[in-house]
């Protein structure tokens, strides 16, 4: 593990990726004429809609599209640092579902409640399967004919809020990416309805979410929403940089009925490899989690405090700075930053391909960039990340906030 806890210094703009962008306040806007023809309804009204919506069945196939911005190879090197490929089972969930963070992929869902969910990643003639079914969850590679298996989480069969599951083997879903979204308000946004869509075959209305402030990398959050039921359709997220979204996730096809319970039976095929879950979190493991709690150790737990990460950290000592979109974190590593030579082979490449490098009062340092969140390193060990510009970052620097 030391080659992980010293490659962890070197991740933080990665690690943090996941920051989520800022608080929402509700600004009522009608419907816009467009097709379908649906009668018209305000943006706290749809939102209301959302909220209401208690989905419990469904199947289809959706499609997810993710570009990062991230140079050719990045995220497989990225993968490689975190544990990617270096699993005992190449079925294992942590590592599988990765993928769906780069390129384009197309899934097949299903859904049953709270006790019952499929889900088939399709990969060409290849196929990954993920199943909870009751007290099991499965994962199964049709490539490598490997199979993993463990119990599900204590509470995967209890509701949550709006009678979701907290499942954490599902990868994000157009509702689960609407209500990070909307779970929190304020008045740094603009949200409106914006015209209506056929999504899936279906009438949907479309919430647009814009920020009010300036500096941040998100340009727009599009939702479709199912006009009947209240379901997220589809999820788009566009960054001030242009070109294809950075997530655009979102139905082909979609039944609201009840699936077959047959749907989520499994039974292991003849001659595959079964890796149990239980046995993976032992001493020496290279798992992704680990890498998360290497990480912990590495900064002191101060990742807690930011949206997302609270399995991380306690949040003590994180200085958050600025709200809503433009909101920045600092962390302070307490120690120099190393240089590129030193970080481990895997990622100096990468490092060198997307990492700037820049100056101003508060001395010298290097910005990494996606098209969402960009984090500026400086040579003295302080970290500035969020979802907002290079320039941003090299002011709250400057300030010595």
């Amino acid at each position: 593990m030391a080659d992980t806890r010293k490659a962890s210094r070197f991740i933080v703009p990665i690690a943090v990726a996941g920051v989520a962008a800022a608080t929402i306040g509700l600004v009522p806007a009608l419907a816009a004429s467009g097709d379908p023809d649906l009668p018209e309804i305000t943006a706290q009204q749809l939102i209301e809609k959302i909220a209401a919506s208690d989905t419990q069945t469904l199947s289809g196939t959706f499609r997810i599209s993710t570009d990062l911005g991230l140079p050719v190879g990045g995220l497989a090197d990225l993968g490689a640092l975190a544990g990617g490929g270096g699993g005992s089972s190449s079925a294992d969930p942590t590592e599988k579902l990765t993928e769906l963070v780069s390129g384009t992929h197309t899934l097949r869902v299903a859904a049953d409640g709270p006790d019952r969910q499929k889900l088939t990643l399709l990969d060409g003639s290849d196929e990954y399967s993920l199943i909870h079914n009751g007290d099991d969850v499965w994962a199964y590679d049709s490539k490598s004919k490997e199979v993993f298996h463990e119990k599900a989480p204590a509470g995967a069969g209890e509701k949550g809020e709006k009678g979701e599951t907290p499942s954490k083997e599902l990868p994000t879903t157009p509702k689960q990416l609407a209500d990070e979204v909307l779970k929190a308000a304020g008045d740094t946004t603009s949200i409106t309805v914006d015209g209506t869509a056929k999504v899936a075959g279906r009438d949907a209305y479309q919430l647009m979410i814009k920020p009010k402030q300036s500096g941040s990398t998100v340009e727009s959050i599009k939702i479709a929403v199912d006009a009947a039921n209240g379901t997220p359709l589809k999820f788009t997220l566009a960054s001030v940089e242009g070109g294809k979204p950075v997530v655009d996730a979102g139905f082909t096809k979609v039944d609201f009925g009840k699936p077959a319970a047959s749907d989520f039976d499994f039974k292991v095929p003849e001659g595959a490899k079964v890796t149990e879950g239980a046995a993976e979190k032992g001493a020496g493991s290279e798992k992704p989690e680990d890498f998360g709690k290497d990480f912990e150790k590495e900064f002191g737990g101060e990742l807690g405090g930011l949206p997302g990460f609270g399995d991380l950290g306690t949040g003590g000592g994180l200085n958050v700075i600025g709200e809503g979109w433009t909101t920045i974190a600092k962390l302070d590593s307490g120690a120099p930053a190393p240089k590129t030579d030193e970080a481990p082979k895997e990622i100096q490449g990468l490092l060198d391909s997307f990492g700037d490098k820049v100056t101003g009062k508060f001395g010298s340092g290097t910005v990494f960039k996606t098209k969402l969140v960009n984090a500026l390193l400086t040579d003295d060990g302080k970290v500035y990340v969020g979802a907002v510009t290079q320039d941003a970052l090299v002011d709250a620097a400057n300030a010595g906030k």
